[in-house]
């Protein structure tokens, strides 16, 4: 898998990741350059997959970090992958309407789950909506 990145000063260069490597097959090739000059490296699956989920960490607050401005929306109307507009990172995992309330299941960050009822009518302030509808 190739993927184009750019330096600080605009540079291009090509991200490559690949099963195997020189310390053999149980490892995760990552290879970064363009055509005069690379660095390789590599790592176990198992930081390879701490280095996924950090970038996708870092991706979404850069995603929040340019966001409109906040919207609120009633509880009912609340959708997966809604972000709450507070001081954590806290993402709608599901909602499930009982009668007048709603039961809203949050994912924080770090990957920790929770839910909360809320009245259906209650406001909830969103930093950022990954959907519209409802």
């Amino acid at each position: 898998m190739s993927i184009e990145i750019r330096d600080t000063e605009g540079r291009g260069a090509a991200l490559e990741v690949a099963p195997g490597g020189a310390d053999g097959p149980d490892q995760v090739a990552i290879r970064i350059g363009d055509t005069s000059a690379h660095a390789s490296w590599t790592c176990t699956p198992a930081a390879a997959r701490e280095l996924a989920a950090a970038l996708v960490a870092v991706a979404t607050e850069a995603e929040n970090a340019r966001s409109a401005e906040p919207v609120t929306v009633k509880a009912r109307e609340l959708l997966r992958g809604d972000v709450r507009d507070v001081d954590r990172l806290m993402t709608v995992e599901s909602v499930r309407t009982d009668g007048e309330n709603v039961q809203v299941t949050w994912t924080s960050g770090s990957g920790r789950s929770w839910s909360q009822m809320y009245a259906a009518d209650a406001d909830i302030r969103l930093r950022r909506r990954l959907r519209q509808g409802g």
